[in-house]
């Protein structure tokens, strides 16, 4: 991946252990975590929402509008994240304009999969809705 190069070498760094959250839900949150090394899962609410490979984002939410943590990530095998900062991410979004792409693209993906859990959900629980009433 193009992007997993900008991080590499980076010098800010966390390794987070199998078994360790790098985040939880409702923490506070400045900056966003590239995925350098390992395996993780993001958890909302217990419920697994992705699982994270070499190369994925974590946290862009907090970058782009300071809000708390939505989800819960956990590293799965000994992890390594770079660590980018809002100062790092608007000179890579000015910079990088291709970089900028990207993050909203991960944001689309995650979104569009929201929903299709979502409507799932909601079809489950028409069936049941149908099979109590029949």
């Amino acid at each position: 991946m193009l992007f997993f190069d900008l991080f590499r070498n980076d010098p800010k760094f966390t390794e987070v252990k199998a078994g360790q959250t790098l985040f939880r839900e409702g923490d506070a949150g400045e900056v966003m975590y590239v995925l350098i090394r390992g395996e993780a899962e993001v958890t909302i609410d217990g419920m697994l929402v992705e699982t994270c490979e070499p190369g994925t984002i974590l946290g862009e939410m907090a970058v782009i509008d300071g809000s708390p943590r939505s989800a819960t990530v956990t590293a799965l095998t000994d992890c390594e994240f770079a660590i980018v900062d809002k100062k790092r991410f608007l000179f890579l979004v000015n910079e990088t304009p291709k970089f900028a792409i990207f993050v909203m693209q991960v944001m689309a993906q995650r979104l569009k999969a929201c929903d299709l859990r979502l409507l799932e959900a909601k079809a489950g629980n028409s069936r049941q809705d149908t099979a109590q009433t029949g």
